[in-house]
C-alpha cells in the first residue's frame, strides 16, 4: 500500500464524531477522526511497512500519524529521529501509542529517559516520566525512589498538564509498588490535590493518586 491508498483509506473510515471528541482532547483540524480500533485493524492489513510509517507520519495528519506508529519498525528508528517525533506530538493519544509501541521497545530508551527527565520541553518531559514509570512497574533497580518523590513534590503542582499526567502515574506507582514510601507517597498526593476533582465513569480508578494507590493495594490484598 502506499500513501496515498492509506490516506485514502483513513478518510473513508473518518467519522466527525470521533472528530469532535479528539478535539475536544486537544486534537488538531488536520484529522480523519477513526476509531482507534479501525486503525488498529487497518494497520494489519498493511503490517509493517517502515517506509510507508515514515511518510505517515510526516503529513502530520493524528490519523495518519498513529497508524505510522503501528507500522513503524521500532529498533529501525535513530535516536535522534524518535526524539524529534516526541518533540513534535501535540497531541495525548499520539504521544501515548508513541509511547507504547515505539519508545518503550527502543534499545536506546534508558539514555533517552535520562535525557527528557531534564528537559524542559514538555513532551519530552511526559515521554522521560512515562519511562520511569515503566521503570518504576518492571525494573525499579537503580532507581533513586526518595529522589523522584522530592521531583514530584516541588514540581508537580506547577507542571504543565501533560507532563503532569506521566509524573503522577510515577506517583501512584510507587505508593503501589513501594510499600516503604507508601506513606509519602499518599501524602503528596494528599497535599498537591491534583486530579481530586477528575472526573470518572462510574466503575473506574480516579488518576487521584490516593484513591488510585488505595484502589490497587486493596486489590492486591485480595
Amino acid at each position: 500500500m502506499d500513501i496515498q491508498h492509506a490516506l485514502k483509506s483513513l478518510e473513508a473510515l473518518g467519522d466527525e464524531k470521533v472528530r469532535e471528541q479528539n478535539r475536544k482532547k486537544g486534537a488538531g483540524t488536520l484529522q480523519y477522526g477513526v476509531r482507534l480500533g479501525d486503525i488498529r485493524k487497518l494497520a494489519k492489513q498493511i503490517k509493517t511497512n517502515h517506509e510507508l510509517a515514515t511518510a505517515l507520519w510526516q503529513t502530520e495528519n493524528t490519523d495518519a500519524q498513529l497508524l505510522a506508529i503501528l507500522l513503524f519498525k521500532p529498533k529501525v528508528l535513530a535516536t535522534a529521529t524518535l526524539d524529534q517525533m516526541v518533540r513534535s506530538t501535540t497531541f495525548d493519544q499520539v504521544a501515548d501509542w508513541l509511547s507504547a509501541y515505539i519508545i518503550k521497545k527502543h534499545p536506546d530508551k534508558e539514555t533517552l529517559r535520562q535525557q527528557w527527565m531534564a528537559d524542559k520541553h514538555p513532551m519530552a518531559a511526559r515521554a522521560g516520566w512515562s519511562l520511569t514509570y515503566e521503570r518504576v512497574e518492571k525494573a525499579p533497580e537503580g532507581l533513586d525512589i526518595r529522589a523522584l518523590l522530592n521531583r514530584i513534590e516541588a514540581e508537580m503542582s506547577q507542571a504543565q498538564p501533560a507532563v503532569q499526567w506521566t509524573m503522577n502515574f510515577v506517583l501512584a506507582g510507587i505508593g503501589i509498588n513501594f510499600p516503604e514510601f507508601r506513606d509519602r507517597a499518599l501524602q503528596i498526593g494528599e497535599d498537591l490535590g491534583v486530579y481530586r476533582d477528575y472526573p470518572v465513569s462510574k466503575g473506574c480508578t480516579s488518576p487521584f493518586a490516593p484513591a488510585w494507590i488505595n484502589e490497587m493495594v486493596s486489590r492486591q490484598q485480595q
